[in-house]
């Protein structure tokens, strides 16, 4: 392997926009990894879309894209085993960071895995995503040099799921740039935009796909949050029971308290994760959870359901509780009672998860995939 190695890193699966968080997860890793001293520059193949997304990443390292919309999974897939294993014949590495990885390439390769929801909550699948996922995710972990992963409860799971050995199982943990919130509106603006009152308000963004949890959330916002004056902001696209979601908040009486503006800027969503007087987070699963360290960055306390992943990113930097809407009840009582106890927690924990600690365990997932191969 020459000094500076040629790497790779296949982006064909991102269409921006439509992938949840793990866009956020690469883009925040790989900024990460300009910053380290290690001789990593990684070329990115990529759609136009992602290219135009996201030019921070075009001013660290060249980007080849391919003229086409990738609007259907199955054509992002004949991308990564025509053009991508064409662009990338002869690398010392490539890095597919989307769950999956094409049947031929270049090795060694390293596989990002952000978790493996199609087998702990299958029926939350369409069966096409559920048969593709069954079929590719298996044959990918079987193929990869290195698995990257989010959490040591993704680790443990790919490790048991699929009897790997350990050592090729390396943890690179989200992480979080140094300047969030920087570009963020003043609270007054955002309440004024958002029409927000001048109560309290709380945040939960996340698409509306089923495990997320909003129709827990919902009810406990109508069972036992009953103030008129508080305001709860969903935040996020449109997921497969969106329209579920739009009709409970209308059965519910909620209507009046519950203010969706879908998916907005970057620097929106910091500054109502900044101004909320808790980030709430009843997710049923999550191979990370990433707005949780967000909010615990941006000085705001945490409450969160007690799924593997969310209580190992929080620890004790927030509320980490059961799905028991009873328990919920008095969360936001606890809150207020220590909220200066949880901010300063949450921005100790924050430190944990940098952007630049980030890119430093993806490099070192590089390193030992190319010394191994």
């Amino acid at each position: 392997m020459s000094d500076d190695p040629t790497i790779g890193v296949n982006l064909l699966w991102c269409l921006p926009g439509e992938v949840g968080g793990s866009e956020q997860y690469l883009v925040r890793q790989l900024l990460g990894l300009a910053a380290q001293a290690d001789n990593y520059e990684p070329t990115l193949y990529c759609l136009d879309a992602f290219a135009a997304a996201h030019p921070e990443l075009g001013d660290e390292y060249p980007m080849v894209t391919i003229k086409a919309t990738g609007a259907r999974r199955s054509s992002r897939v004949f991308y990564e085993h025509t053009w991508l294993a064409r662009q990338t014949r002869g690398a010392d590495l490539v890095h597919h960071g989307g769950g999956t990885m094409p049947m031929v390439g270049a090795r060694p390769a390293v596989l990002t895995i952000h978790d493996l929801q199609y087998l702990t909550y299958p029926d939350y699948l369409s069966p096409t995503k559920r048969r593709y996922l069954e079929f590719a995710i298996p044959r990918s972990v079987r193929r990869a040099t290195i698995i990257a992963v989010p959490t040591e409860y993704v680790r443990s799971t790919v490790i048991e799921a699929f009897d790997v050995e350990p050592a090729s199982v390396v943890v690179v943990p989200h992480g979080v740039e140094p300047t969030i919130g920087a570009d963020a509106p003043t609270a007054a603006d955002l309440r004024r935009d958002y029409r927000l009152g001048d109560g309290d308000v709380l945040v939960f963004p996340a698409i509306t796909h089923p495990h997320k949890g909003h129709r827990f959330l919902l009810e406990v916002m109508a069972m036992h949050w009953g103030n008129p004056d508080l305001r709860l902001v969903l935040l996020g696209s449109a997921g497969s029971v969106d329209a579920e979601v739009s009709d409970l908040i209308q059965s519910l009486g909620l209507a009046d308290r519950v203010i969706r503006p879908g998916r907005v800027s970057d620097a929106d969503r910091d500054g109502l994760i900044a101004l909320a007087s808790a980030l709430v987070f009843p997710s049923e699963y999550e191979g990370f959870g990433a707005p949780a360290v967000e909010a615990m960055a941006l000085g705001t306390p945490v409450i969160c359901s007690d799924q593997p992943a969310l209580a190992e990113v929080v620890d004790t930097a927030g509320l980490v509780l059961p799905l028991d809407s009873d328990v919920w009840a008095g969360a936001l009582d606890q809150v207020g009672a220590k909220r200066n106890e949880l901010v300063s927690a949450g921005h100790v924990r924050a430190h944990d998860f940098t952007a630049a600690r980030s890119g430093q365990a993806l490099a070192n997932a590089y390193r030992i995939a190319m010394e191994g191969k």
